[in-house]
């Protein structure tokens, strides 16, 4: 396996990604000229922040044999108007009355050291490449 994903465009507005023996389909919604047949991409990008979130709130009750079945995590996004631009995320975990409050920093912390929110806040730089093939 690599860590390459390899994009193919199959018709429409599709487009796929593999990745690790993985397929993800892609789409953009019907009034962006695609059929909705799956997530448009900048939402799986969202998805993954979330759920990144999610596995590090998840590892922290594993670790301390809590059970899951009460949380849950809910992203939410503040809008600036005139860029369309994300300006705020908002990640709420939701916990029961009965969690114990001396755990509530520690899975802030917990959230704090996703990968993907981490890359977010120092981001990559980016090369765009032209490659002929033969």
């Amino acid at each position: 396996m690599t860590n390459d994903i390899k994009v193919s465009f199959p018709g429409g507005k599709r487009v796929d990604a593999e990745i690790k023996g993985f397929s993800i389909k892609t789409d953009q919604p019907a009034y962006q000229g695609g059929d909705s047949s799956a997530p448009a991409p900048f939402d799986l990008f969202l998805a993954s922040l979330a759920t990144c979130s999610g596995i590090y709130v998840l590892s922290f009750l594993q670790q301390r044999n809590i059970p899951a079945d009460d949380l849950s995590l809910t992203m939410r996004r503040e809008m600036d108007k005139e860029t369309r631009m994300i300006r705020k995320f908002y990640l709420d975990v939701q916990v029961p009355p009965e969690f114990p409050r001396k755990y509530h920093k520690a899975v802030v912390n917990a959230v704090n050291q996703c990968a993907v929110k981490k890359h977010m806040e120092d981001p990559p730089d980016f090369e765009v490449n032209i490659i002929e093939s033969s």
